[in-house]
């Protein structure tokens, strides 16, 4: 871990003292002002007075600091906590030397049905509360005073099980690039060959040129050690049409790799910039992991060509008293509780996590399922996820896959979770494009669902359970004996399991290749919901746990 830390630290002192301005992506985080409640009249147009506003720093969630109630309309899913609407405005000043960049605004989270404005015009609204967003703000940009307002409703509810918090919950950020640079999410970097001896180190990077003519580049990949140190450097020439987003893929050598596990979770960088005339225009520092994974119902799941069962735990995103407020310290914190607890696996139910909780994966040492969806087309709750997917799907799926698929600790994506839909045929359809997105993104990791049944039937979702390359269980993994008689290439993994059948879901795992590991519910308490000693009001529903 320290290892880890210690390369952090070389790879960013590197990436500021290299000349490219360390604004590229800037924190905006202090100094905003916010309004609980609807928006006022004019509040939008930069000028408007705030100035009684509250100053509020990010990440925050407002919902954590309300008065809980049990007439609050969120109930015991939102932990009795008021949502509402509420206002942000944000001023931050630009100056002469800077028109001309491309700018951007980048929102790791917000809860939910943000509209965002730039000096009193309207970005749009983003609706997924959970996954991220990027708006280019270059033409809206003008010398000296900018004023960002982003208005967020949470009033419709409810529209998730569990706690969401309300609010600017993740960080922001201020993005600010050459004409030339490299794009949002653009590069991928996947280790297709790896021996004891040498790994091939692949890297496709997407670089975008939004002036009116053509310009010759030379573009420069340094790959860094887990200790900081340059192990190998490349440079090519290249030409990029006017308007044209140009994809380059690279391969690069490392001898005698130290691959990336959860008992030594060894983490490389990659520097690529870009050049005209010899001069630097802008560079991004990726970090990665080489390793690779492989699974099948003969020999099991395999990291690095050995045989590993994961002994995994579920997580919600709130972080308890902090409510939904994804503060650096929290989201790492976690991830050393479950490392500590034994855990080796996460799976993050049900929806995108934070960036900071990742990268503490990769750097602490724990796999993960990267969730993207609670539900699809079937309402849980009355203002869910059904009401977004079809427009949404393709936008915050893509989000997922392509901000998280440089994660060495993200062995597997899951599209969804208990969906009430399962005994429609058509939800064949819907499955299998959330699958095809994810492999058309990255076509090197398995897909799963989380499956489940809460009657007899269960075999007739094997229609449903063959568009994944894992099948999840949740509580039935007690079928597994006759669904691999049925069904014997089947790959099987418990995505949720009860404390109190520990002893019998390791067994499960131990005995059997085709079952490759065991998810409890949950591994840390989470708002919501607890899972031993809950209270409930007089009246209220006790919940579909109580009773098992």
């Amino acid at each position: 871990m320290y290892k880890n830390l210690l390369f952090i630290f070389i790879a960013l002192w590197s990436f500021c003292m290299n000349g490219v301005s360390r604004d590229r992506k800037e924190l905006l985080d202090f100094g905003w002002r916010f309004l609980k409640g609807e928006a006022p009249v004019g509040s939008v147009k930069p000028d408007f007075d705030d100035g009684k506003w509250r100053i509020v720093d990010l990440p925050h969630d407002w919902s954590i600091e309300g008065i809980p109630s049990k007439d609050e309309p969120s109930g015991g899913d939102g932990g009795y906590r008021p949502n509402g609407k509420g206002c942000y405005r944000k001023t931050f000043q630009i100056n002469k030397e800077e028109i001309g960049k491309v700018f951007g605004l980048y929102f790791e989270g917000v809860y939910m049905n943000a509209e965002v404005f730039v000096n009193g015009s309207s970005l749009g609204t983003h609706h997924y509360g959970y996954s991220p967003f990027y708006h280019d703000i270059t033409s809206l940009i003008k010398q000296g005073e900018n004023v960002i307002v982003v208005n967020v409703d949470n009033s419709y509810l409810p529209n998730c099980r569990w706690y969401t918090g309300s609010g600017i919950y993740r960080h922001v950020w201020l993005t600010s690039t050459n004409p030339i640079y490299f794009k949002q999410w653009g590069t991928f970097i996947t280790t297709p060959n790896v021996s004891e001896d040498k790994a091939n180190v692949a890297i496709s990077t997407e670089i975008i040129n939004s002036y009116d003519n053509e310009r010759e580049l030379s573009l420069t990949t340094i790959l860094y050690g887990p200790l900081g140190d340059e192990i190998g450097r490349t440079t090519k020439g290249i030409v990029i049409k006017p308007g044209e987003t140009l994809k380059i893929n690279q391969l690069l050598p490392v001898q005698k790799p130290q691959c990336w596990s959860p008992d030594s979770p060894s983490l490389y960088s990659a520097r690529l910039s870009v050049a005209e005339n010899n001069r630097e225009i802008d560079s991004i520092l990726e970090s990665f992991g080489i390793r690779t994974i492989s699974y099948s119902a003969e020999e099991g799941f395999k990291l690095n060509g050995n045989s590993l069962l994961l002994n995994g735990g579920c997580i919600h995103h709130d972080n308890g008293p902090l409510g939904a407020a994804a503060f650096d310290r929290a989201e790492i914190r976690k991830v050393q509780l479950m490392k500590e607890a034994g855990f080796n696996a996460v799976r993050t139910s049900h929806n995108h996590p934070s960036e900071v909780f990742l990268h503490a994966c990769d750097s602490i040492g724990l796999l993960v399922i990267d969730e993207a969806f609670d539900g699809w087309r079937v309402a849980k709750k009355p203002h869910d996820y059904s009401t977004l997917i079809d427009k949404y799907w393709k936008d915050d799926l893509s989000a997922l896959v392509l901000r998280d698929r440089n994660h060495p600790s993200i062995f597997c994506w899951s599209v969804g979770n208990e969906v009430i839909e399962r005994k429609e045929i058509q939800i064949i359809t819907t499955a299998r494009k959330l699958v095809g997105l994810c492999r058309e993104l990255d076509p090197t990791r398995p897909v799963t669902s989380a499956l489940c049944a809460w009657d007899s039937d269960w075999e007739i979702y094997d229609p449903l359970a063959e568009a994944f390359d894992i099948v999840g269980y949740n509580y039935m993994m007690y079928k597994h004996e006759g669904d691999h008689i049925r069904v014997p290439e089947r790959i099987m993994i418990q995505t949720e399991s009860y404390p109190r059948d520990a002893f019998q879901s390791w067994s499960y795992v131990n005995d059997n290749p085709y079952i490759i590991g065991d998810f409890v519910w949950t591994s840390v308490d989470y708002l919501g919901e607890s899972s031993i000693g809950r209270w409930y009001y007089e009246g209220e529903n006790a919940g579909e746990h109580f009773f098992r």
